[in-house]
């Protein structure tokens, strides 16, 4: 029970961060696959410098991989609203959502950055949704706020309490 409260609390905590820039900024620094990852950095609270780098690697991989996509196989066109059936818009998104998520696994797996939620990153881009240089930049800039503010926590908490993070009882009692 204190792992699921205290999981579902500090993911909501390290998202309300980026809610809040969101809100201040008016600019997405919240998205879709950013909660995944938050629940990740929140549920294996012990994530080492190694992982931290592998979440803002993968997410990074999506967003350029998306914007390369979008950008030569459906630049202009955004999936806001479903298009019609076999029109050239449709198959252009669908290609370009093909291409990204290749791109994306391919090079994901090929420099040990593997992350599945940037999978869901990648989509958001090639789709058109967010698909602007800077909205791409600020997906990027959000991973980096998120795992650096989860790392901030990990730091305070272990220079407080002298722990890493805290184990729950539930954690104990598996290993």
């Amino acid at each position: 029970m204190q792992r699921r409260v205290g999981t579902s609390l500090y993911a909501g905590l390290l998202f309300t961060v980026l809610g809040a820039i969101a809100w201040l900024t008016g600019q997405p620094f919240v998205f879709p696959s950013l909660g995944p990852s938050a629940f990740v950095l929140a549920f294996e609270r012990r994530v080492r410098q190694r992982e931290m780098l592998r979440v803002v690697g993968s997410h990074l991989i999506g967003a350029v991989a998306g914007l390369l996509a979008w950008t030569v196989v459906a630049a202009g066109v955004s999936i806001t609203a479903a298009p019609a059936a076999a029109s050239a818009e449709g198959f252009r998104l669908a290609a370009g959502a093909t291409l990204s998520i290749v791109l994306t696994s391919w090079a994901m797996v090929a420099t040990d950055a593997v992350h599945p939620p940037a999978c869901a990153t990648t989509l958001i881009v090639s789709l058109g949704l967010l698909s602007t240089p800077l909205q791409v930049a600020i997906i990027v800039a959000s991973v980096v706020v998120l795992v650096e503010f989860h790392a901030g926590v990990l730091f305070a908490y272990e220079r407080l309490v002298g722990d890493a993070h805290p184990l729950y009882r539930d954690d104990a009692e598996d290993g």
